[in-house]
């Protein structure tokens, strides 16, 4: 008979028990996809697209790309109500929060880039 996976932890030592729950929590937490991340978040894709005011195939085309920029990354996550926060793990170092890109913060490298793209629209109208 076989025996379940619940059966074979129930019979190791409690402290590999311990590991094993710990292990496992972890790995609750982490998530594989912008996809996943929506589906936590309950929203749909026209959500997001409306959100972002863009129409609902860019939101799936969004979630396939494996390379984008952070600009469209903290847009995205701030439409299913998160806030992106950056972190620099570096050997022989606590975690680092990364603040700034360049000379902008990162709240504002969104505004700004907002702004500039105002003005390109304003400049090829004229």
């Amino acid at each position: 008979m076989a025996r379940s996976l619940n059966d074979i932890i129930a019979a190791l030592p409690l402290d590999e028990q311990e590991a094993i729950e710990a292990r496992y929590q972890e790995l609750k937490q982490e998530v594989e996809s912008l996809r996943e991340l929506r589906h936590i978040a309950g929203k749909a894709q026209e959500d997001i697209a409306a959100a972002l005011n863009i129409k609902q195939p860019s939101v799936s085309k969004i979630e396939k790309q494996a390379d984008m920029y952070l600009s469209t990354l903290r847009g995205y996550v701030e439409a299913i109500g998160g806030e992106l926060e950056l972190t620099v793990k570096l050997p022989s170092r606590p975690v680092l929060h990364l603040r700034s890109l360049g000379d902008l913060e990162i709240g504002q490298a969104r505004s700004s880039a907002a702004r500039r793209g105002k003005r390109s629209a304003a400049a090829g109208r004229v």
